[in-house]
């Protein structure tokens, strides 16, 4: 757990985080101590109040209120009740923003990829700075990406539809 991320990496800008982030190691420890360990491969960006897309656009709810806070912290929720997403919340507080973990290692989509990590409701809040359950280590990041719309926002309208902040690895994992 020596390289572990700090609240330092996360307390920035989601534009600034997600190229970063892409590369590092999200670990992953089962109630059996089983390990599982995968590099972060896509990530999309939700940028405050701002963006139509994002959950704060509305302003504060029970739902999103740890986008809230300062980076490092979990944001999970439910899609079509059965797809829990995993969101990384980034930035200062008060300033509500979070990435969506839509790849890691192999695997592609933010549904897939929370089954994968066997994570559910009850990761929401988690500190990735200090929970023994979740956290990210740094690695060397990746160099070559891609960059592209975001997926299934079309409730948001223009801009937001068409903004490039979805991140994606393209370097190969071994």
């Amino acid at each position: 757990m020596n390289n572990r991320l700090d609240h330092t990496f996360f307390c920035r800008d989601s534009l600034v985080i997600a190229p970063e982030i892409l590369g590092k190691v999200m670990v992953r420890v089962l109630p059996d101590g089983t390990r599982i360990c995968v590099p972060v491969t896509e990530v999309e960006v939700y940028r405050g109040m701002e963006d139509l897309a994002c959950h704060a656009s509305k302003g504060k709810t029970k739902r999103n209120q740890v986008m809230f806070g300062p980076g490092g912290y979990i944001y999970m929720y439910l899609v079509y009740g059965m797809h829990w997403m995993l969101n990384i919340v980034a930035g200062e507080e008060g300033n509500p923003e979070a990435l969506l973990i839509r790849g890691a290692g192999e695997i592609s989509g933010p549904g897939l990829v929370t089954r994968y990590l066997k994570l559910g409701g009850d990761f929401y809040g988690e500190n990735l700075t200090t929970s023994n359950r979740i956290w990210l280590e740094n690695a060397q990041s990746i160099n070559r990406f891609s960059t592209s719309p975001r997926i299934g926002i079309n409730y948001a309208g223009e801009p937001w539809v068409s903004i490039p902040w979805r991140f994606r690895a393209i370097t190969a994992f071994v």
